[in-house]
């Protein structure tokens, strides 16, 4: 079992429509490379949602004790939080909010993928602080990256 952010799958399935398949370990040492990896091999593994700090920030550098230090760029997105722990706080509730979960519930990641497909929506209400268009090409990532990873 995994325990992941919503924002964080999220993102690997939007990596995924882009044509990602693979990923590098990152230089904060997080373990978006091994999660992704994971991810992609067994699509019926349990995922845990969290909010706090998951399997991901676990080996993070901005991992202090399960609170995220780091600061976004908030160049495009001014109205946003600088602290990224607030930033996905943000953004983790209100996908929760959209796709009806809370935290600890458990389903595998082809259900969490289903359930993204089928409420997925307009998204910009989510990422009402970023920008129309970068919006539009994560929407367009995350279709493509659901109907890859649902194949």
């Amino acid at each position: 079992m995994i325990r992941i952010k919503p924002h964080h799958f999220i993102d690997i399935v939007a990596d995924i429509g882009r044509g990602q398949t693979a990923w590098q370990p990152h230089p904060y040492g997080h373990a978006v490379h091994t999660v992704a990896a994971a991810i992609l091999a067994a699509p019926d593994m349990m995922l845990e949602m969290e909010l706090g700090a998951d399997d991901i920030c676990a080996p993070c550098i901005h991992n202090l004790g399960g609170l995220c230090d780091d600061v976004i760029d908030t160049s495009f997105r001014p109205a946003a939080p600088k602290s990224k722990r607030e930033w996905n706080l943000l953004i983790d509730r209100r996908w929760c909010e959209r796709l009806g979960l809370a935290e600890g519930d458990r389903l595998t990641a082809r259900q969490f993928a289903q359930r993204l497909r089928d409420r997925l929506g307009d998204i910009t209400d989510i990422y009402r602080e970023v920008p129309p268009d970068r919006t539009a090409a994560r929407a367009r990532s995350l279709v493509e990256g659901i109907g890859r990873l649902l194949t």
